[in-house]
């Protein structure tokens, strides 16, 4: 059994609704442990897009990172996410941030994500859930990686609360 780090993000539509029903779905392929609060970030690398929920999430899987990938993007599929491009709103994005203990790569999916450590939106939420995991690359723990980001993007937690989900 794995332990995964992984973080969403929505920034079109409905967006509690959006986290709300990818929780739904991920508890689907794998047990949900943690839940970070919700957290209101500025878009990074985007022009003229709303910004984004942000939280992340620890689950409990059999998955390898290529297959959990493979649920993951099926998921973001059916919420109607059509883009793959970074840079385009989205309904749903939803990032394998980290298993606990190893790093893995392959041409579909490279865990940890490969920009974790630059991206306060990321770091925030999984530090409220994971403050101690390791980085297996960096050998740092996230909460240090959060107190090194030099990411300024804004990053306020939000006071939503998505309808009955109960986060730490």
């Amino acid at each position: 059994m794995y332990q995964v780090y992984i973080g969403l993000g929505s920034n079109l539509g409905d967006r509690e609704e959006n986290l709300y029903r990818a929780l739904e779905e991920i508890a689907l392929i794998g047990t949900i442990s943690l839940i970070s609060s919700v957290y209101e970030t500025e878009p990074v690398r985007m022009e003229n897009c709303s910004d984004f929920l942000n939280m992340a999430i620890e689950i409990a899987t059999t998955a390898d990172p290529p297959l959990l990938m493979a649920q993951i993007k099926k998921i973001e599929r059916k919420l109607g996410r059509r883009s793959a491009s970074h840079g385009e709103p989205r309904t749903i994005d939803i990032d394998i941030l980290l298993y606990r203990g190893f790093a893995y790569q392959d041409p579909t999916v490279q865990v940890p994500h490969p920009t974790l450590q630059n991206r306060r939106f990321a770091l925030e939420p999984l530090v409220e859930i994971a403050p101690t995991a390791v980085h297996p690359q960096l050998e740092k723990t996230v909460a240090s990686l959060l107190r090194n980001c030099r990411d300024n993007h804004r990053v306020l937690k939000s006071e939503i609360r998505l309808h009955g989900v109960r986060t730490i």
